[in-house]
């Protein structure tokens, strides 16, 4: 499982909406919390010497992780102090940011705001600042926070701490008066995004490693920051990190635009310190507890509860393939095959109120990410998508990465670029035809005097937009729709009476307890005009 943050609109340290009690559950639960430590190392600031640039200092950044790779692996040892270390859930939400106090306040469009160390953050991670070529450390202090009601008798007894538990940025996102979060760094390697009118949603990470695996997934942290500070006038701010844990360390560069459009153009140099079964690359980590692709009942006034509803890929063929998210019985994890991927994400498709009548957390306006790989070591592999069981919404258990086929043993170095941009519904490029709706439910036809098998499967896939729009009633749209396994009959495809779409429907018959890997496309005179949709049935839901 993955712990998530979910979304509130409080003040202070519920800004994202943190959960923290059920955040402590979940790590407790699932053995993660020695994992999402962070910082606690000797310092890798660069020198405080003049002269240093962006690009010199990612360089330095990428020395540092190469060197650090050929060192055993030394865990983060927690230097906070000891009134810091043990303060509950109340004390921690009662601990909040000056404002004013922010880096860059009133400079120009970006402002940072910082977390404070402690509760389930007791290892700091360290902050650097570049400013006029000078590099040097941005020192923990406690007049930067107010400490309310419960965090009273905290302050003035952490003085001196090791570092901060994150970091925020702040822009004019929906309007000139307000600078909005925009993107956030907090716990291990994970980090957050939004874009204009929405709320947090699905987390990002810089590395997934062994994700779903036999021996249990380890969790590489950012370790240390350095800020660069951008130009009054400037809409792009530069972040580089330093990332590590016992099988990789790796040197990150974060080139953040903001404005009409939310994106991160990412570059990273990663170093094998011992052999890694599965380097997932770009992790994007969700949550889908039910909605339209969901067979059992759920008692809820919520038609649907999810951060994303399906995982969309851009092959490196020009295919655009849609796979309907779902809450399984058991961790399904399936690989899309491919040579140098041309793009993947996590999607919010459906963006209207009614979809999830949610008024408090507000999934009509969780955003959607899309990678695009801009080089490196992509190669042949798969966009893997693992979905874990979840019993509520308080969990993520949905990750997508890109896993490359070529093993990554100790003692290499791997290079990777790509774009990381945020948006609605629609993701980058020119996607065809999509699908806008997924059903399923039992095969019978109602009142049959002898009806089938409670196994037998009744599916309707709704396409609509690109070419679909120009058609009439009559044009030739015909189907594309094959299985792995099991039987298909019944197969028809029709425009709807709203002139909306068009739906394909057919019944699936499966073989005893096999999985159905299904696909499906709509074409105009046998040639493909629709995205395709990529759904697997397992008998073993019912």
């Amino acid at each position: 499982m993955q712990w998530r943050w979910p979304v509130s609109r409080n003040e202070g340290f519920e800004f994202l909406g943190f959960s923290l009690r059920r955040i402590g559950r979940q790590l407790r639960h699932v053995g993660f919390a020695p994992l999402l430590c962070l910082a606690g190392m000797p310092a890798a600031a660069a020198s405080v010497d003049e002269g240093w640039t962006a690009e010199s200092l990612f360089e330095h950044v990428t020395a540092l992780a190469a060197e650090r790779s050929k060192r055993a692996f030394e865990p983060p040892v927690s230097g906070l102090p000891e009134a810091l270390r043990d303060i509950s859930y109340d004390q921690y939400r009662a601990i909040r940011f000056r404002p004013e106090q922010a880096l860059w306040r009133g400079e120009g469009h970006f402002e940072v705001q910082f977390f404070h160390p402690g509760f389930l953050f007791p290892d700091p991670v360290r902050l650097n600042r570049l400013e006029a070529g000078k590099v040097s450390p941005i020192a923990f202090e406690q007049d930067l926070f107010r400490y309310d009601a419960e965090a009273a008798t905290l302050e003035g007894k952490g003085e001196g701490g090791p570092g901060f538990a994150g970091f925020r940025l702040h822009y004019p996102l929906n309007s000139d008066e307000y600078k909005d979060e925009v993107m956030v760094f907090l716990g291990a390697s994970y980090f957050r995004l939004v874009g204009p009118g929405q709320v947090y949603g699905l987390s990002t990470r810089g590395l997934a490693i062994d994700t779903a695996s036999l021996g249990g997934e380890e969790f590489p942290a950012f370790r240390e920051f350095w800020l660069v500070r951008p130009g009054p006038e400037s809409d792009r701010v530069t972040i580089l990190a330093l990332l590590d844990s016992p099988s990789v360390s790796g040197a990150y560069r974060f080139d953040l635009t903001a404005g009409d459009e939310v994106l991160v153009d990412m570059e990273k140099h990663l170093f094998a310190r011992a052999d890694v079964g599965k380097l997932g690359v770009a992790p994007l980590t969700s949550m889908y507890h039910f909605g339209e692709t969901s067979v059992r009942a759920y008692d809820d006034f919520r038609p649907r509860v999810h951060d994303s509803e399906g995982l969309q890929v851009l092959t490196g063929t020009g295919e655009w393939i849609w796979r309907p998210l779902v809450n399984p019985r058991a961790v399904r994890v399936a690989s899309l095959r491919d040579r140098d991927p041309r793009g993947f994400g996590l999607v919010q498709r459906d963006r209207g109120f009614a979809q999830y009548l949610d008024m408090e957390a507000e999934y009509h306006r969780r955003p959607s990410h899309w990678v695009t790989p801009a080089g490196g070591d992509w190669g042949a592999g798969g966009v893997e998508l693992v979905e874990i069981p979840a019993a509520d919404e308080t969990t993520d258990n949905i990750v997508a990465y890109w896993v490359g086929d070529e093993p990554f043993s100790a003692g290499e170095r791997r290079h990777y670029r790509y774009r990381l941009t945020v948006f609605d519904d629609m993701p980058p490029g020119d996607p065809p035809a999509r699908v806008v709706r997924t059903r399923s439910g039992w095969g019978a036809v109602p009142g049959a005097a002898a009806p089938p098998s409670r196994s037998l499967r009744r599916y309707i896939v709704d396409f609509a937009g690109g070419a679909l729009e120009r058609l009439g009633p009559d044009a030739a749209v015909g189907v594309q729709l094959d299985t792995s396994s099991g039987g298909l009959d019944d197969v028809h495809v029709r425009r709807l009476p709203d002139d909306e779409g068009w739906r394909a429907t057919f019944l699936l018959d499966p073989e005893g307890r096999r999985a159905a890997d299904l696909r499906l496309l709509l074409t105009l005179d046998d040639v493909p005009v629709t995205e395709t949709w990529n759904h697997v049935w397992y008998p073993d839901e019912l």
